[in-house]
């Protein structure tokens, strides 16, 4: 009776999930024309900025909503478009420098991102990094008065 949570585990059927993941794996490898490494940063800086955007909203005590969540999410699968576009405009004209140039601008955007969830979570960063933070603020808020 004590290995009553090992047994139900071991008889669940996972053959959805494991389906589901190599279907994606297989998708984004023929769309990307395999796995590269900066793909697989740009894959990761989504995820830490989605944990870290659900960190700093639970901080701040404005709770999660779904509705935000699903258009953080959207956002991500539109930049990977982007990418995608970017790798069938490599394909097409024999280049090797439009996907990576569109990896690199999402990267920069997901790490300021990430860096403003973590300040929102109440973390020290590098005085550096909030000068950074400071001046596009400040960019941005021109840029909206205009």
């Amino acid at each position: 009776m004590g290995n009553l949570p090992f047994k139900i585990l071991a008889n669940k059927d996972y053959t959805y999930l494991y389906a589901g993941s190599g279907l994606i794996g297989s998708i984004l490898s023929y769309a990307f024309d395999g796995w590269s490494g900066v793909l697989e940063i740009l894959l990761l800086t989504f995820a830490v900025d989605y944990i870290s955007g659900v960190a700093a909203s639970i901080k701040e005590g404005k709770g999660l909503r779904s509705t935000i969540g699903f258009y953080g999410l959207c956002k991500k699968g539109l930049m990977l478009l982007m990418v995608l576009l970017g790798h069938r405009i490599d394909v097409a004209f024999d280049l090797n420098i439009v996907m990576h140039g569109v990896v690199y601008f999402w990267l920069a955007n997901e790490l300021v991102s990430i860096l403003e969830n973590l300040t929102r979570c109440g973390l020290k960063t590098p005085p550096v990094f909030n000068k950074i933070l400071t001046i596009l603020k400040e960019k941005e808020n021109s840029t909206d008065q205009k």
